[in-house]
């Protein structure tokens, strides 16, 4: 059922939007498993809504790629195939890239201080050893660092593809990597902005991107 809370956000989001917000989470975090056939009739009675914003709301996740539309049948959630990992891990490095160049264009400083502040999370998360919470830091890290480009393209790009690349990481969690070494690479990339190093910084980016592809598709 959608809370009295969430209606409170209708003066800046439609109800489609914050049922389109709902269903991404639930799909990012696995709660909606790849192949599930979402159902009108279902969604509505929970969501007490009309089908019209439901349909809306599916329509828009469909777009971003998080679901496919089969006529006469209904929307299903997309399951990732392997040349798909390839091509979201490929964009969201491309992304960086841009998001770099565009980062020193401005006040990397502040850029720093923001990431900085994520880091922290991050770094505490893994001192509990909460897995989750450390995951959750590396993709807000990730958003915080293509939105401090200042570009809101970029950024709408971005968050389609962090919902995708939560898909990924949700289907295959024994591919994690030990809390501290996601700690170690997010500080370096703190780092390298701070001390102005461009370079250091495409080199961080296109390792991250290599090394979560080796582990989402170790038999390809």
């Amino acid at each position: 059922m959608i809370e009295p809370a969430d209606f409170g956000l209708v003066n800046v989001e439609s109800t489609a939007s914050i049922i389109a917000r709902r269903l991404r989470k639930e799909i990012m975090d696995g709660a909606i498993r790849p192949g599930s056939q979402l159902t009108e009739a279902d969604l509505a009675a929970r969501f007490e809504v009309g089908r019209g914003a439901l349909r809306e709301a599916m329509q828009r996740l469909a777009q971003e790629g998080l679901l496919r539309s089969e006529r006469n049948r209904g929307f299903f959630v997309v399951t990732l195939m392997l040349e798909d990992v390839r091509d979201i891990y490929t964009a969201r490095a491309a992304v960086e890239r841009a998001a770099v160049s565009l980062i020193f264009c401005r006040d990397s400083m502040r850029a720093a201080g923001r990431l900085a502040v994520v880091h922290r999370e991050m770094k505490d998360a893994a001192s509990r050893a909460d897995y989750a919470a450390v995951s959750d830091a590396d993709l807000r890290f990730h958003e915080v660092f293509v939105a401090e480009s200042g570009s809101p393209r970029l950024s709408r790009m971005y968050g389609t593809l962090l919902a995708e690349s939560r898909m990924c990481m949700t289907a295959l969690e024994s591919t994690s990597r030990p809390p501290d070494e996601v700690v170690e690479e997010h500080g370096a990339i703190v780092e390298g902005i701070r001390t102005g190093d461009a370079e250091r910084l495409f080199e961080l980016v296109d390792a991250h991107q290599s090394d979560a592809l080796r582990r989402l598709t170790p038999a390809s």
